[in-house]
């Protein structure tokens, strides 16, 4: 068993400031002391911190420590950290990579004078940490003069390079808002949201805009207004890859979990959307045999078109024989298997054939190819970035002549049928929730309104 020197006075005529032996001490001499006031220990993380903070510019600070010495009063050869526990840590950690040897020489203040309860407690609490604001604007200036990428900075620093990257934008919002976040006037949510960008004349814009709602989604929205978002369904239809490659840029948020941001080309965005509709609603007119196709932003409801409908298809009593046949081995097959959460493979392959070979018999309804003739299909980008196919549409120009019969009685109702036509089109399911987007000038080029006729 060992214990610690209890503290002494320093020797007459010694400076306190002076007192205290400065000497290297080999590392695997260096032990835990058990009188730190500190009991809940380091992060794993802050130990890496350290570590790389170590490895880059050297000890910075020397560990203060007491001689340990067995219970006879005899010095053990080890000596007890009472300031530094966290920088011995960090040594260890480099001394198990192999980046620093188990005897390697550690500067060390011998301090046999002050109680080492009082003075560890007294390090932790008379300590202030710098300001973030302060940090900030550190990193951003080791970022220009010294040249270094987010990279660099962060393994001297021993953290991720996107955390390095956060501070180097929030050292770059204005200076005005950088003062108030000092001042606490300034929240830090609400500093981010002003770093959406770096124009600091934009800022300054919106914080004098928003006196009396600064809350940080409104300082975000104000700030991006004239772009559109990356969840924004024109930016989920194209794809952000495809945006790109065409030339767009993106301004990225880096304070956001899911790294998104917003596209700031929105004339080409515009473009890419059009482009990717028509070319959906010339494939779709051309495979299936339409008249027509038309591509929308938006739906179009005052489209004035009647609609036609699927109607059933006539089966040959051999085709029906056939398909029933499937259908009931496939219902055995999912009877026999109900019992087991997870089909066997084999099981899964078996279904998937007789799938396949109804998908083969042809659907049950389809569209005479007289009315395919003389009709077309719209194509809309839908709220979630999917696309939309509506088909049967028929213009009043296409609706076949029939000479009226003496016994007509009142015309129906409109949205009645009429044989295979309904001469009104109520809006498909889910287009109340759709709000159209403002025209615009026609004359315009890629406008909201975004209407690609396919003749």
């Amino acid at each position: 068993m060992t214990v610690s020197i209890e503290a002494s006075a320093p020797p007459a005529g010694v400076s306190p400031v002076q007192f205290g032996a400065v000497r290297d001490i080999p590392l695997n001499k260096l032990k835990a002391s058990p009188r730190n006031a500190r009991r809940v220990g380091h992060s794993a993380q802050d130990i890496e911190a350290r570590a790389a903070s170590i490895r880059a510019k050297g000890l910075l600070q020397p560990l203060v420590v007491e001689p340990e010495v067995c219970e006879g009063g005899e010095a053990s050869g080890y000596f007890l950290v009472t300031i530094g526990e966290g920088r011995r840590q960090a040594l260890k950690l480099l001394a198990k990579r192999k980046l620093l040897t188990k005897v390697e020489p550690v500067r060390c203040v011998v301090d046999t004078t002050n109680d080492p309860l009082e003075i560890s407690l007294d390090e932790n609490v008379s300590r202030r940490d710098m300001h973030p604001a302060d940090q900030f604007e550190a990193f951003k200036d080791l970022a220009e003069r010294k040249g270094w990428g987010a990279e660099e900075i962060g393994a001297r620093f021993g953290v991720s390079a996107q955390v390095v990257r956060q501070r180097l934008r929030l050292g770059s919002v204005a200076p005005a808002l950088l003062d108030l976040y000092r001042q606490e006037t300034l929240t830090l949510d609400q500093l981010m949201a002003f770093g959406v960008t770096e124009d600091h004349e934009r800022q300054m814009q919106v914080f004098e805009q928003l006196a009396h709602n600064r809350q940080p989604y409104a300082i975000r929205r104000a700030m991006t207004e004239a772009k559109v978002a990356a969840d924004d369904r024109r930016a989920v239809f194209v794809g952000l890859d495809a945006y790109l490659e065409a030339g767009g840029a993106i301004l990225r948020d880096l304070f956001s979990e899911d790294g998104g941001g917003w596209l700031e080309d929105v004339v080409l965005l515009d473009r890419l959307v059009a482009e990717k509709l028509a070319a959906i609603a010339a494939e779709v007119r051309d495979t299936e045999g339409w008249k027509w196709a038309s591509a929308h932003l938006t739906y179009p409801h005052g489209h004035g078109c009647a609609r036609i409908w699927e109607e059933r298809v006539e089966r040959s009593q051999d085709d029906q024989t056939k398909l029933g046949a499937l259908v009931a081995e496939r219902e055995a097959l999912i009877e026999k298997w109900a019992d087991l959460d997870e089909l066997p493979p084999e099981v899964e392959a078996q279904l998937l054939e007789i799938d396949r070979a109804v998908a083969d018999h042809g659907r049950d309804f389809a569209y005479e190819p007289e009315a395919v003739a003389r009709a077309g299909v719209i194509v809309v980008l839908g709220h979630d970035g999917d696309v939309r196919i509506d088909r049967g549409f028929v213009r009043p120009e296409d609706e076949p002549v029939s000479e009226p019969e003496a016994d007509d009685v009142e015309a129906e109702d409109a949205g009645e049928r009429h044989g295979d036509i309904e001469a009104a089109m109520d809006s498909p399911a889910g287009d109340e929730e759709e709000v159209d987007e403002p025209l615009g000038d026609p004359k315009a080029p890629l406008s909201a309104r975004l209407i690609a006729d396919l003749p």
